[in-house]
């Protein structure tokens, strides 16, 4: 039998925590496919910039609300049967995605699929926290932030193995239409792992804590044999914590959430759920390609660089599954969101430090654009930033013709180190992952109390959801209004006001039990 520090049995633990945390990879997948989809719908669809954010944003808009109602769904009929639902949702979508024939239909299929993402991004973590030993709890629930990032990862890879495919004259590859059809596929792959998801949690038992609130207490115990070293004291400890709790039965749980003795927990919960989006995540991972192309690296490159995103996500959070129960949670925030902070000012000394201009060389490979007198008037002026040059193509074409050639010109114009804009976004991908990106949801899984957990989760995952929303839909936005530069300052600016938060609000939550947590973080 595998023994970890504390003496249990982590072979058991190990196996459902990876079952579990497939939602996860169907979540990071789903959410960051979608960033080389853009590419492709943006000119199909003829899509302005805030619709071309609404179609990354959309699936995150339900996932908030998924993610409101997870919790409570979770504790009504079980953690197994919301994630199974999850599974089945997720393949839906998939099929609905790939097939969609307008963007409204594109848009309300991804929008399905965000129910599937806010339920796995809830429960799942919930899950391996409510089954994982104390001793092991960070790392079997970071298990499920590594999967968001293989998930990803995949999405990536995938994303760029079809561009590839797409391009080349293999039979069964045009037998396919993967050339017609590149962004499709793209999406439709999804639903491979979504039916493994659903079949694997056959092998999967209920949450020990879950039966416990039941007072299914023989069955809890049944699954506490398997992954507890005491399970008779750790049930005993549940059942005190879940009777202390009910001690004020007419007090509701959403009052509670916010009641005095909840307030420093709550208040870390949302520090850390806006933190963790609003310093721009998602806009890399959503549109990673993008922001490549407009170094000047071109189509295929920026894909490639789009997986070594991918790749050092993956790195950077298996560093932190092995430190996160070593160094703690703190010392692991404070360090990667000071990275964080300095990898977003990078980037926007980078992108402020670019000049762009228009080559007659360029206008000689866009006949249709060659002879138009106001664009040719522009061919060697020199233009301090993107946003003039953009001001300027809109000036020459009309904003419906410019915003058809935008991007092209502008990758073809730049003059930049595109070197400086890798080190800057793998950088802060990098601090990401070995921060924010396991420990929030470590963080979230062991701050609040057994009887209102689910409902606390959902609601700071509800925060951290919407904001995220945000930050996807006006980013394209941001990009045309404000610049590469201007949009990245602020975020690098949010980081550093998130680090003062950190180091005033956090306590270190390391080895401790959800029940011996409940007693130091809850007031009164």
């Amino acid at each position: 039998m595998e023994k970890a520090e504390s003496g249990v049995n982590t072979g058991f633990t190990l196996r459902i925590a990876i079952i579990v945390a497939l939602g996860g990879f169907l979540m990071g997948f789903d959410a960051s496919v979608i960033s080389g989809v853009v590419t492709f719908i943006e000119p199909e669809f003829s899509l302005t910039k805030i619709e071309l954010g609404w179609a990354v944003a959309s699936l995150t808009l339900t996932a908030t609300l998924a993610m409101m109602l997870a919790g409570p769904l979770s504790d009504r009929f079980g953690r197994k049967p919301v994630l199974s639902a999850a599974a089945v949702i997720f393949a839906i979508s998939a099929v609905a995605s790939a097939f969609a024939p307008t963007f409204t239909w594109l848009v309300v299929a991804r929008m399905l699929g965000g129910f599937g993402v806010g339920a796995a991004l809830i429960v799942a973590p919930m899950y391996i926290a409510e089954v994982a030993p104390a001793a092991i709890r960070g790392r079997m629930v970071s298990i499920n932030q590594l999967n968001i990032v293989v998930g990803i990862s995949a999405a990536f890879f995938s994303n760029y193995c079809v561009l590839q495919l797409a391009q080349s004259d293999i039979s069964w590859v045009q037998a396919l239409g993967l050339s017609e059809w590149t962004w499709r596929w793209m999406l439709g792959l999804e639903t491979l792992p979504a039916v493994i998801y659903f079949c694997g949690l056959f092998f999967v038992p209920e949450s020990p804590r879950w039966l416990a609130m039941q007072g299914r207490h023989k069955e809890a115990l049944a699954v506490l044999e398997r992954v507890s070293d005491a399970p008779e004291a750790e049930l005993a400890s549940v059942q005190q914590s879940l009777e202390a709790s009910d001690t004020d039965s007419k007090r509701l749980p959403l009052k509670e959430l916010f009641s005095a003795p909840m307030r420093w927990v709550i208040s870390i919960g949302l520090v850390v759920a806006v933190l963790q989006q609003i310093t721009g995540i998602n806009s890399v991972f959503f549109y990673a390609p993008m922001i490549f192309e407009q170094s000047g690296i071109g189509t295929d490159s920026a894909f490639m660089q789009a997986v070594l995103v991918g790749l050092t996500n993956l790195v950077f959070t298996l560093a932190a599954m092995a430190l996160i129960d070593k160094l703690g949670r703190k010392p692991l925030l404070s360090f990667g969101v000071g990275g964080i902070a300095a990898c977003m000012f990078l980037l926007a000394y980078g992108f402020g430090s670019a000049t762009y201009t228009l080559q007659g060389a360029t206008l000689a490979k866009l006949p249709e654009l060659a002879e138009v007198p106001t664009l040719q008037a522009m061919v060697g002026t020199t233009f301090s930033s993107d946003l003039d040059f953009k001001a300027a193509l809109n000036t020459a074409l009309g904003s419906e013709q410019a915003g058809a050639y935008e991007a092209q010109l502008l990758t073809a114009s730049v003059t930049m180190n595109p070197t400086l804009i890798l080190v800057g976004i793998l950088g802060f991908v990098a601090c990401f992952a070995i921060s924010l990106g396991p420990v929030m949801w470590v963080l979230f899984s062991e701050l609040f109390p057994n009887r209102i957990r689910a409902l606390a989760i959902s609601f700071v995952g509800l925060v951290n959801s919407a904001v995220s929303f945000l930050v996807q839909l006006v980013f394209p936005w941001e990009l045309a209004n404000i610049g590469n530069a201007g949009t990245f300052a602020i975020y690098g600016g949010f980081a550093l006001v998130g680090l003062f938060a950190i180091s005033r609000l956090l306590p270190e939550t390391k080895g401790k039990s959800l029940e011996e947590l409940e007693g130091m973080l809850v007031r009164g």
